[in-house]
């Protein structure tokens, strides 16, 4: 059972009785009144039963890439909210805090958030009565002659004058606690709605991040690419004039030729990808494509760093799409306790006063004033099943959104240990590359070194040269996968944000609320803002 705050609206407050007017028996109810309102308010419940996270199946640790990180990883360790300097790359730090202030993605969430605090206010704002006032002028005209269509009388013709100040007051007692059921969803899908505006702010810089290190990647192949042209040229060049003094065949110059078309071809595809890798991201930082240039790095080097895994139960906290699900269902349950509370009646307590007289002047006096007071009580007592399917629908609703929760946990574990796997192998990989790119370097060497003694040829060193460079591509190119795969990762994890910090920063505003204020406009998460730099 909860308890509500209980809120005395100001005409069912006590006052004092103007000198020589006796205690009305109209007063005396709205004191009897007010002080069952208060019972009932103290004693009432909410419907419906309390939320609790649905059970999932958390393994203790991740499967994949054990064999690399389970050593130095720190269960305790998160990413920090500007993950992204930790690859050392001013321009890439630049992209991204741009495209978390000017990505439109991001601020139709950011919209969305607010909205859905917008409805948590409506929906608060029930708990309270309604208060209304009204001030009325009116003149109206009887022609003479006018009858009341009565046998005892007729109506006075001539001009008469009407002038009324009112006050109304209205209070839908919760006492099955539908209005705070309300409450309850809505607030847990403000929080599912600032859960998703963390999961764009991610997603957009991760997909900065990794359109970013696929364009430096282009970079590198365009460089290697343009050497590999140059030295296919040379090598064709040398195989036509062998050609033509008998010392090679037509076929050779044929292979030479097709050698050189697959370059140019590799070239033009790295330039399509450098181009729309660069288009991607201008939109992703809110610029129109046209106005949009990155320099090229053809010496990029790229960074791996430390990524603090963690734990697979702090996937449940970090994980925005696990947080959002989490949230939905436990809005869906607050929706049982509204669709059960429609079985019992409503009870509204009402009360009006004014004054009301053909004068202005002598509108505020005592005699001329008016006054109704009374409870309602209304109880639906048929509806063709109508609560009952209602019921039956929110049951039905939260068993969904508990198996989309599910799910999505397990599809949160299976991201991270794919990404997971593919660090762990594109690790090694580029290993394997690193250890060709030497041999082929030492090769390339001796090569030179049997050209100057005549012992090779020119085209035997182009040759080697090109098994060198594309050695140095594949390096290059694993690299770059593993950069992105990275990325990929943070992503995976949930980046720099918690659900506990976001608990913690509506607890912390909602204790520093003024008097007299809403919490729930304070209730501004960490995702709601940019992160700090």
């Amino acid at each position: 059972m909860k308890i509500v705050s209980l809120f005395v609206p100001p005409f069912a407050r006590s006052a004092k009785t103007p000198p020589g007017l006796p205690h009305s028996p109209s007063r005396r109810l709205l004191q009897h009144g007010a002080a069952l309102a208060a019972a009932l308010c103290l004693a009432a419940c909410a419907l419906g039963p309390d939320f609790r996270r649905p059970e999932v199946q958390v393994p203790d640790s991740f499967k994949e890439g054990a064999d690399w990180q389970r050593a130095q990883a720190n269960p305790q360790a998160s990413l920090a909210s500007d993950w992204w300097r930790m690859y050392q790359d001013d321009k890439l730090t630049a992209l991204i805090e741009q495209s978390q202030k000017a990505n439109q993605s991001i601020a139709a969430a950011e919209a969305a958030y607010r909205v859905a605090l917008a409805i948590v206010q409506v929906n608060r704002a029930q708990l309270f009565p309604v208060i209304s006032a009204d001030l009325s002028a009116t003149r109206s005209g009887t022609p003479s002659g006018a009858t009341s269509g009565s046998a005892t009388g007729s109506i006075t013709p001539g001009v008469a004058n009407n002038f009324l100040a009112s006050a109304s007051a209205s209070w839908e007692l919760d006492l099955w606690g539908a209005i705070r059921r309300q409450v309850e969803s809505a607030r847990g899908l403000a929080q599912a709605s600032d859960a998703q505006l963390a999961g764009q702010r991610l997603s957009i810089a991760a997909s900065v991040a990794i359109d970013y290190f696929e364009l430096r990647q282009a970079d590198v192949d365009i460089q290697l690419l343009e050497q590999q042209q140059d030295i296919d040229s040379r090598i064709l060049y040398m195989t036509q004039e062998a050609y033509r003094q008998g010392m090679a065949s037509n076929d050779q110059v044929l292979a030479a030729q097709d050698n050189l078309e697959v370059v140019i071809a590799d070239l033009q595809t790295t330039h399509i990808v450098r181009e729309q890798d660069e288009h991607a991201i201008a939109v992703l930082v809110g610029e129109p494509p046209a106005s949009f240039t990155i320099a090229r790095d053809p010496s990029y080097a790229f960074v791996q760093p430390d990524i603090p895994v963690g734990l697979p139960s702090q996937l449940l906290e970090r994980r925005y799409d696990v947080v959002a699900a989490e949230r939905t269902a436990a809005s869906a349950n607050a929706l049982i306790g509204v669709a059960e509370a429609a079985f019992f009646p409503t009870v509204t307590l009402s009360a009006t006063g004014g004054f009301q007289h053909n004068t202005f002047a002598n509108l505020f006096s005592l005699p001329n004033r008016f006054w109704t007071l009374g409870p309602d009580l209304a109880q639906t007592i048929f509806d063709g099943g109508a609560r009952t399917a209602a019921v039956r629908e929110a049951r039905a609703t939260y068993d969904e959104d508990v198996a989309n929760y599910r799910n999505t946990v397990l599809t949160a574990f299976q991201n991270v240990e794919d990404s997971l796997s593919s660090v762990n192998h594109l690790r090694q990989q580029t290993q394997s590359f690193a250890d060709i790119l030497k041999r082929n370097q030492q090769l390339f060497a001796s090569s030179n070194a049997q050209f100057d003694a005549g012992a090779a040829s020119q085209q035997d060193v182009l040759t080697q040269q090109l098994t060198l460079l594309l050695a140095e591509q594949n390096l290059s190119d694993t690299q770059a996968l593993l950069t992105q795969s990275t990325v990929a990762l943070i992503r995976n994890l949930g980046g720099g944000w918690d659900f506990k910090d976001m608990q913690n920063a509506a607890a912390s505003a909602t204790s520093h609320t003024p008097a007299g204020s809403t919490s729930d406009q304070q209730q501004t998460s960490t995702a709601s803002t940019p992160p700090p730099h």
